[in-house]
């Protein structure tokens, strides 16, 4: 719990880096002077659109899983601070998937709603992802995505219900304060889905698998000089072995490693053969070449892996440090062939930056 000491303390050191980096140094003092006799007032303070903005941004800079960090100044900041029913800030939210969305040219976006107010939550989104499909616990075994069981089964005990496919779009879960959470429907005409198919093996269209354009994460924690917005989702683009190699691979996900070595041929009967390997370089291929068929945007992690030693590059010209998870920033598929892997980095957090927070369902 911040104390107003504390508070004034994160407040400060981030107006001196924003107001520096935005060459605007000579109005620390007065803005310091304004944001302490707030704090003494009401124990709190309010970031300037300009201050939320630049925040935001640098909390995508400082985000050390995230190895797309090169384009933190191309993020659109929505301001949506105002929302005070759950039916505006839905509206908001679809806002941003057809922004972020932008007909496939997808658009780096954070919507940032009510923050925190003396420690008092004031908007939660229940979602792990705004658009994310559904997990359904059967007798003959999961349906979907078995990330989603919990989250789906609390959207179920408030009324909702999807048709049972392996990839229902399941809905915004919104709630304000203390107030029971509302779910909405997301109209089908906002979420993009791109057909999952490979360029030289048609056989895998056998798995008829489809994924979402946009990857848009909504249940972490925005802090910004020491102000908490627990309701902020933001965005990039897919790297393709985040569908490829974990979402479309992982054991505990849609496990189709079995499926697509089985389809393509491959001797899976001892682990010698690689046989886990090629399915997922095959289908890893896939979904790079559905994205870039379709028109939406994606990146290979060769290329995410060169476009982060440029980040680098210019934050070590700009005199700043770069931190880092490596177990994070490392692809999933031929780490050992990208720079990245053979580095290390400072997991040191640094602030502004995103936080994980605990599901309100569980």
């Amino acid at each position: 719990m911040h104390t107003a000491q504390a508070l004034y303390h994160e407040a400060r050191a981030f107006i001196e880096t924003c107001y520096t980096e935005t060459g605007k140094a000579e109005l620390i003092e007065g803005r310091l002077r304004q944001i302490q006799a707030d704090i003494e007032q009401s124990g709190y303070y309010e970031h300037t659109e300009e201050e939320l903005t630049y925040g935001a941004k640098m909390a995508w800079r400082n985000s050390n899983r995230c190895i797309g960090r090169l384009f933190w100044q191309s993020l659109d900041v929505i301001d949506a601070r105002h929302l005070a029913t759950e039916e505006d800030i839905c509206g908001a939210l679809l806002r941003h998937i057809r922004t972020a969305t932008n007909n496939g040219a997808v658009k780096p976006t954070i919507t940032v709603l009510k923050p925190a107010v003396r420690q008092r939550q004031q908007v939660r989104i229940w979602n792990h992802q705004l658009i994310r499909y559904a997990g359904y616990e059967t007798e003959h075994g999961i349906i979907g995505d078995p990330a989603s069981v919990s989250f789906t089964k609390a959207c179920m005990e408030m009324g909702w219900s999807g048709p049972g496919t392996p990839f229902d779009v399941l809905p915004l879960v919104i709630q304000h304060g203390s107030r029971k959470p509302k779910w909405f429907d997301i109209p089908e005409e906002l979420v993009l889905e791109v057909p999952i198919s490979h360029p030289s093996h048609p056989a895998l269209d056998e798995l008829r698998l489809k994924w979402y354009a946009v990857p848009i994460i909504a249940d972490m924690r925005l802090e910004i000089g020491g102000i908490a917005y627990t309701a902020a989702p933001f965005n990039g683009w897919y790297m393709g072995t985040e569908i490829g190699a974990r979402n479309l691979a992982d054991q505990d996900r849609y496990n189709l490693l079995p499926r697509t070595a089985a389809l393509l041929g491959l001797d899976s009967r001892s682990n010698a053969t690689l046989w886990k390997d090629r399915a997922l370089i095959e289908l890893n291929i896939a979904v790079l070449h559905s994205f870039k068929t379709a028109g939406v945007s994606i990146v290979d992690h060769h290329t995410a892996a060169a476009q982060f030693g440029r980040f680098e590059e210019k934050e070590a010209a700009c005199g700043r440090q770069v931190t880092g998870d490596w177990s994070w920033l490392i692809p999933p598929v031929s780490p050992a062939a990208t720079h990245i892997f053979h580095k290390s980095y400072d997991d040191a957090r640094a602030r502004p930056n995103f936080f994980y927070q605990e599901p309100p369902f569980e």
